[in-house]
């Protein structure tokens, strides 16, 4: 459904938004300068990626650890994973794939069927030469053909192909569409999916509303955006699309140039009622808050990175030029925790050799374990 008939600048009362407005945007600027400057900036990105996606499953009423969502990310389970871990990894996966893009991908269309799982996925079974040998294997020229009679062989490897095309497609981060036989039946299951929700009028009817605002400062326009997002609902199994299409678009309008604005780390701050206020005021006063929320917390976590990078990065001077203690470092400041198999495959090192660099390196034990132990910076 439309949110507004007409021009949205019309129904903003600028006098209550004007004093959050400008202490949200500059909270943002100073935040992405300092990271543009930054030598823990990547790894600063990567952490807020797992950061993000445990904040949204938060606001779902959902507690997934980020500590258990690293570990998943790594393929390294201590246990089996839930379906909101899942999920989870789901969002991390959108906002590494967002950040890999263009500033303008998200929002254009192809960005915009990958992310929603509405694109199609170039399958190697039919683009690469190995694909096109497995899916129509060439006859023995001695031998009569058959013409109408199928080979189970072909069959088998093609769809071992299209198996593997679309796992690799999941883990490179790319939405992918269900089956085929769910492709080719135009009616949905109603016992997941409700027949009355146009998804796809809804979409547009959204991306109307970023076309209107696109005048708009861009923290305003964010916030109207995920105004619209909030209220109508485009997408029934991915709510949690909307925070991150804001993000892109004030990626987009160059308000964050070197990462992806975690808005989900604020949004987790301020209270519900405020974020689901009948009143659209206060809806956008919530939103504001929450960016202003995000940016300060992102601010204390880039001064904590930056002054554990220089304490260990004191124990490294001595060490040899070959020393894998600086990658170590690196590694570190690139996720919340790490376990000794990370290391190992990270850094290419023994379990043995894995132990010593921490010890070195001199990380905390966070888990108090004997096994399935973890650490991260002090």
């Amino acid at each position: 459904m439309t949110i507004w008939d007409g021009d949205p600048t019309r129904a903003i009362p600028w006098a209550e938004l004007a004093g959050p407005l400008v202490a949200a945007e500059d909270a943002v600027a100073r935040l992405d300068e300092r990271l543009g400057r930054s030598p823990v900036r990547d790894g600063f990105v990567e952490r807020f990626h797992f950061h993000d996606a445990a904040a949204m499953l938060w606001l779902e009423g959902e507690l997934v650890h980020v500590e258990d969502l690293v570990l998943h990310d790594a393929h390294m389970d201590i246990r089996p994973p839930t379906h909101e871990l899942t999920r989870a990894h789901a969002v991390l996966r959108s906002r590494r794939q967002i950040f890999g893009n263009a500033p303008d991908w998200a929002l254009g269309r192809d960005g915009m069927r990958r992310l929603t799982g509405r694109g199609d996925v170039a399958a190697p079974a039919e683009n690469s030469p190995k694909g096109e040998g497995t899916s129509s294997p060439k006859p023995d020229r001695e031998e009569p053909i058959v013409a109408d009679e199928p080979d189970p062989l072909a069959e088998e490897l093609a769809a071992i192909d299209a198996v593997l095309a679309r796992s690799s497609a999941v883990l490179d981060g790319a939405a992918v569409e269900r089956s085929s036989r769910r492709q080719a039946s135009p009616e949905r299951d109603p016992l997941i999916y409700d027949p009355e929700w146009d998804e796809r009028a809804r979409l547009e009817d959204w991306r109307e509303t970023f076309d209107r605002v696109s005048d708009l400062p861009p923290l305003l326009a964010g916030a109207i955006l995920w105004d619209a997002w909030e209220t109508s609902s485009p997408l029934q199994h991915q709510p949690w699309l909307g925070a991150l299409l804001v993000a892109a678009a004030l990626r987009q309008r160059r308000k964050t140039t070197v990462h992806l604005f975690a808005l989900n780390t604020g949004l987790r701050v301020v209270a519900r009622e405020r974020r689901r206020h009948r009143n659209r005021t206060t809806r956008l006063l919530a939103f504001l808050e929450a960016v202003a929320a995000a940016a300060a917390f992102g601010i204390k976590e880039h001064d904590r990175l930056a002054l554990a990078r220089e304490q260990m990065l004191r124990r490294t001077r001595e060490r040899r030029g070959n020393s894998k203690l600086p990658r170590l470092v690196d590694f570190v400041l690139s996720r919340p925790l790490v376990s000794s198999a990370m290391i190992e495959k990270e850094l290419k090192v023994t379990a043995r050799g894995a132990l010593n660099l921490i010890g070195e390196l001199g990380l905390r034990e966070i888990t108090g374990r004997g096994r399935y132990r973890a650490w991260g910076i002090v």
